[in-house]
C-alpha cells in the first residue's frame, strides 16, 4: 500500500496539469458505474495517474466498490473533511488503491456512515479538498449524487468542475427528473449529455428520450459483463465487450483533451 501512495506522490511532482470531471445525473443511471470505467479508460489509455471521489453519504459507495474487503483496508474521506486543513498527507493516508494499478486511487464513505457521522463541512472545504486531489492526479472524476442538496462535494463539483457529464437513463421517470430538476442547475447548457443504458430492456425509449435532452453527446450501450462486474464488486477489472469500450474510450479521449 505505501509503494502505491510513493508511486502518487511521485507522479504528482511531474503534473503539468490536472483536470476534474464531475458525473452526476438522474437517480438510478449508473452514475457510479459510469465513473469507475471512465477512470479506467482514462488510466489505461493515456498512462497516467487517476483519483475517483464518490461523494454519496446516503448510500456510501466503498462497500459497494470493495464487498470482500476488510473494514481496516478500507477508509473514509469522512475523515479527511473532518481536520481543520486539509493536507496531501492525510489525503494521501485515507486513500484506498487499486491493486495492480499503481498511481490509481479512490475516496468515499464506509458502510455505516451517513450525514450525522461527521461534523457538516462548507463549499470552501469542499474545494480545499478538490485542490488536494488536483495535486494528486492528473484527472479527478467525481460521481455526484442526484440530490446536489444532500453532498456539499457534489454541489461544488457540478457547479465548478472543468467538465461535467451529465447522464440520463431511457425511461420516462428520468426524463420527469430532468425536467423538473435541471431548471435548478446553473451552468447546465456547459454539461455532456449523456445516454447511459444500465438494463437490457429493449423497449426502453431511447429515441424519445433524446429528443427531449436536447443534444446528446453519447449512448452507452448496456453491457451484461459490466453489469455482472458491478453485482460482483469487480468493476475495476477489464472489459472485453467491444462495443462498451469503443463507446466508453470515445468519451474518455473527449474529456482529457
Amino acid at each position: 500500500m505505501s509503494e502505491y501512495r510513493t508511486n502518487i506522490l511521485i507522479g504528482s511532482a511531474v503534473v503539468l496539469m490536472s483536470k476534474t470531471i464531475a458525473v452526476w445525473g438522474s437517480p438510478r443511471s449508473g452514475k457510479t458505474t459510469f465513473s469507475v470505467k471512465l477512470a479506467n479508460a482514462i488510466y489505461n489509455r493515456y498512462k497516467t495517474n487517476v483519483v475517483v471521489l464518490f461523494t454519496d453519504i446516503t448510500t456510501p459507495t466503498m462497500p459497494v466498490l470493495f464487498p470482500s474487503a476488510k473494514r481496516d483496508t478500507l477508509f473514509s474521506v469522512g475523515k479527511v473533511l473532518t481536520k481543520t486543513d486539509i493536507t496531501v498527507d492525510e489525503t494521501i493516508k485515507n486513500l484506498v488503491l487499486i491493486k495492480k494499478k499503481a498511481n490509481f486511487g479512490v475516496l468515499g464513505y464506509l458502510c455505516g456512515e451517513n450525514k450525522f457521522t461527521y461534523p457538516r463541512f462548507d463549499d470552501v472545504k469542499a474545494r480545499e479538498l478538490f485542490d488536494v486531489l488536483k495535486t494528486l492526479a492528473n484527472f479527478v472524476i467525481i460521481d455526484c449524487m442526484s440530490n446536489l442538496d444532500d453532498s456539499v462535494l457534489s454541489t461544488v463539483a457540478v457547479g465548478e468542475a472543468d467538465e461535467v457529464i451529465r447522464l440520463a437513463s431511457p425511461d420516462l421517470s428520468c426524463l420527469s427528473w430532468y425536467l423538473s430538476q435541471l431548471p435548478l442547475v446553473a451552468g447546465a447548457e456547459r454539461h455532456i449529455q449523456g445516454i447511459n443504458v444500465p438494463d437490457a430492456d429493449i423497449c426502453a425509449p431511447v429515441s424519445d428520450v433524446r429528443s427531449h435532452l436536447g443534444e446528446v453527446s453519447f449512448t452507452l450501450p448496456f453491457s451484461r459483463e459490466v453489469k455482472q462486474q458491478f453485482y460482483e464488486g469487480k468493476l475495476f477489472d477489464v472489459v472485453s465487450d467491444k462495443k462498451y469500450n469503443t463507446v466508453i474510450g470515445a468519451i474518455a479521449d473527449k474529456v482529457v483533451v
